[in-house]
């Protein structure tokens, strides 16, 4: 466990062996920059976060900080888990950029870069909300489609769309194909129409599958209205049958592998390899019917933020639904990401106790804490205990209890010899607690409830628009935070960031990806004119 120069982390990151590269500062830092493959693993719920983002003890751990020594706090921490190989950069964030190396802003890099390499290297086409609204006024036959999860789909969408979230068209195709013509896709920007109608048109040769040019942010920069609170249809049920040979034929197209249970036991327990399995059928089939074996990792979802699930570069992944076609399409976009996938069909037919062979798991965190009431915490903090609020900084100056300063685990205040009192969830506050009888905190207490149940007790709350600052709010991403709520300069610079990705990066980042040679135009000549590419 050592501290690295810039030089020799950016060397180990390319290298042909897997690795994690952890950034262990909150979301806020982190969006204002980091390395292109680091992975957001805040310090404030590390432990929690680390296992399933990097399952495998002995892979190589490298971390980054801001160059103020959490990445060392963190080490040990990962080392009580019985993590053995964890080194940091040395100097951290600033370090990495003084070195001539780019620091990304935002959040899901490599994924948000690889729907522009997908439009730049395989002429995937779009239109943009004037050739749309064109093809309305015409009353051209065409479908509509918004790739994002209901949950996005609700806040806002383009008039006119359906949810249908990326991965799942191909697989319900037969309840979709009567209503004929063309296909456009969109999303709230770029990656998630450009990844969506490509797969799309993948799945289904000679079908015209467009993107809509940078989705509702587009279509709000253009004047036009979007729709809000539109509920989501429940998704038509997908014919079983017709999926699976759409399935084979894709694997046997792409040359994608099909493997049985019996082969990811033997690959999972393979030494010296980190291996993924995870469930990317719809959420709610997940829920319905969960298995241990395999978290719940959408399609769509997985493939625009991968380093939400996967910690561990050049690992093996392995993607499981009931008919093969979604966990098809997801191997094949991981496969462009730099991923060795293998696709396991049949998971409704697992055992329900099968699971992968897990490695032991060092202390995590200590037993839930011992809970007080909000009103006893507040008449305690006047007598001198000390109250801190851990909920993110915004829920913070929304209304916190009288007496409590807003704190989060990497800035903790000295504690020695004090009782603690802690507003927060129970994994956060357990948390921080290792890290505050460290410090000599005499004694550490969970304040029972949340906001709206201490206001239904009766307990006014204070509020502070302005505290913490916003300097001092590190878990809060202001990036172009606002897109969706209004503010069209934001949306403007978001979409500038996302097609100035191709141009900040190095060699070395671009050869992450393994691109296969595919052109998407051809598809499209059929609807003519009209599209951009």
């Amino acid at each position: 466990m050592a501290a690295v120069d810039p030089h020799e982390a950016k060397r180990r990151l390319h290298a042909p062996s897997e690795i994690a590269c952890l950034d262990v500062r909150e979301h806020g830092q982190y969006g204002e920059g980091h390395p292109f493959l680091a992975v957001p693993c805040p310090y404030s719920r590390l432990e929690a976060m680390v296992a399933a983002l990097v399952p495998r003890r002995d892979v190589p751990i490298i971390l980054v900080d801001e160059g103020d020594g959490l990445a060392r706090r963190a080490t040990k921490r990962l080392a009580a888990l019985g993590y053995a190989e964890i080194d940091w950069i040395d100097g951290g964030a600033p370090a990495w950029a003084a070195a001539g190396y780019t620091l990304f802003k935002g959040v899901n890099l490599p994924s948000k870069t690889l729907g522009e390499l997908v439009e730049a290297q395989w002429h995937s086409p779009a239109m943009g909300p004037d050739a749309l609204e064109a093809w309305r006024s015409e009353y051209r036959s065409f479908q509509l489609f918004d790739g994002r999860p209901a949950v996005e789909f609700a806040k806002m969408t383009i008039p006119g769309s359906r949810s249908m979230p990326n991965g799942e068209a191909g697989h319900r195709w037969e309840a979709l194909a009567p209503e004929g013509g063309p296909v456009v896709i969109n999303c709230a920007g770029r990656t998630r129409s450009i990844i969506g109608a490509a797969g799309l048109a993948l799945m289904q040769p000679g079908l015209p599958v467009l993107a809509l040019e940078n989705g509702t942010q587009g279509w709000a920069l253009s004047g036009r209205t979007l729709a809000h609170g539109v509920a989501a249809a429940p998704l038509p049920a997908a014919q079983t049958a017709a999926s699976r040979q759409r399935a084979d034929a894709f694997m046997a197209a792409h040359g994608l592998l099909q493997i049985d249970r019996a082969e990811a036991d033997r690959l999972a327990r393979e030494p010296g390899r980190t291996t993924y399995l995870l469930d990317v059928r719809d959420p709610t089939e997940h829920s319905a019917a969960p298995h241990a074996a395999a978290p719940s990792a959408p399609g769509g979802q997985l493939v625009q933020a991968t380093d939400q699930w996967i910690g561990v570069r050049r690992a093996r992944v392995i993607l499981a639904d009931d008919t093969g076609l979604r966990a098809a399409l997801a191997a094949f976009w991981l496969r462009q990401l730099g991923y060795e996938t293998c696709v396991l069909a049949g998971i409704d037919a697992w055992p329900a106790d099968w699971r992968l062979p897990v490695e032991p798991l060092g202390r995590r965190h200590p037993a839930a804490l011992p809970e007080v009431a909000a009103s006893e915490a507040v008449s305690r903090a006047r007598e001198g205990d000390l109250l801190l609020d851990l909920r993110g900084s915004f829920d913070y100056r929304a209304g916190h209890l009288p007496g409590a300063a807003w704190s989060i685990r990497p800035r903790l205040p000295a504690v020695a010899g004090r009782g603690v009192l802690l507003a927060g969830d129970t994994s956060t506050t357990a948390l921080a607690t290792i890290d505050l009888i460290e410090a000599g905190a005499v004694s550490v207490h969970r304040i029972a409830g949340d906001a709206q149940g201490w206001r239904n007790a009766g307990l006014a709350l204070e509020t502070s628009p302005d505290a913490p600052a916003d300097a001092d709010a590190i878990d809060f991403q202001f990036f172009v935070h606002d897109r969706h709520d209004g503010n069209l300069d934001a949306a403007r610079r978001y979409l500038a960031w996302e097609m100035g990705l191709l141009a900040q990066l190095d060699d070395a980042e671009r050869g992450e990806y393994r691109l296969d040679a595919i052109d998407l135009r051809a598809g499209c000549e059929k609807v003519g004119t009209g599209f951009s590419r």
